[in-house]
């Protein structure tokens, strides 16, 4: 009986994926929601206990002796910036502290080695950023419906932006995995960066009642367009244009997304 060349032993069956291996990209994703489900409490709870905490400070120490902000209630015009700064900081709590995380206890071997290309990992930790701030929006926004007694004036723009606010701040996550080496590198980032960018974006106040120059800086920074869009969807006011504001918005996702793609690629900080 002849012998099968040498080539044949061991030899694995070729899997062919197609242009996208859509089983890998959905596993990733279904991991990185399962990542932050197993924790809800610290993951969802917590975010939403901040937010309410939020309201309720400003509301009772301020919101009765403070007029109309915008021709708002005070609690009106507050809502939809503390959700949005929650969902921003959520989206990027997500994806940085994944990866961070893998490279902390070295098993980023796990999503680097598997055949998915740069474009998969990044959808499937997008995914999970999208969906965790997708949970606490909607149940902040539930929230504020019942508080100020009436539904979103715009709520498909609402969803817009908290959409592009996930993914923007989603995408930010992941460049900020990949630059931390430690916890606290990615501390400082969230620190000083995504904080200071959220409180400082109207959230609490609007900007034009800012002075010159900083009202003007306001309208470089794309978190501001976000909790304006936000508060345009839910309140129907906002300090800036809508069409600017999604225009700088997606820009920005491709700008930061396009970024996190190309040192997934390369392996930038993630391969020796």
């Amino acid at each position: 009986m002849p012998r099968p060349a040498p080539a044949d032993y061991g030899a694995m069956p070729v899997r062919r994926f197609g242009r996208i291996n859509w089983l890998g990209t959905a596993t990733l994703a279904a991991r990185e929601i399962q990542r932050f489900m197993t924790v809800w409490q610290q993951t969802v709870l917590a975010p939403l206990m901040t937010a309410g905490l939020f309201v309720v400070v400003f509301v009772v120490a301020l919101g009765r002796g403070r007029g109309e902000v915008m021709g708002l209630p005070f609690v009106e015009f507050l809502g939809p910036g503390i959700l949005m700064m929650t969902v921003i900081q959520t989206a990027f709590a997500n994806s940085s502290s994944s990866i961070i995380s893998a490279k902390m206890q070295g098993n980023i071997v796990d999503t680097l080695m598997p055949p998915l290309s740069a474009a998969e990992i990044l959808a499937g930790y997008l995914t999970g950023s999208l969906v965790r701030a997708l949970l606490v929006a909607t149940v902040i926004g539930i929230g504020l419906a019942l508080l100020v007694g009436h539904p979103p004036a715009h709520p498909w723009a609402a969803l817009a932006f908290i959409l592009l606010g996930a993914l923007m701040l989603g995408g930010l996550g992941i460049l900020g995995g990949i630059i931390a080496q430690k916890f606290d590198q990615m501390a400082a980032l969230t620190n000083f960066v995504v904080t200071p960018l959220s409180f400082l974006s109207g959230t609490f106040y609007s900007v034009q009642a800012l002075p010159e120059p900083f009202r003007s800086l306001s309208h470089w920074n794309p978190i501001f367009y976000l909790i304006d869009g936000a508060r345009h969807g839910f309140a129907g006011v906002s300090d800036a244009p809508m069409a600017r504001g999604l225009l700088v918005c997606l820009l920005t996702v491709v700008a930061v997304n396009g970024l996190a793609w190309w040192w997934l690629r390369t392996g930038f900080r993630m391969k020796a």
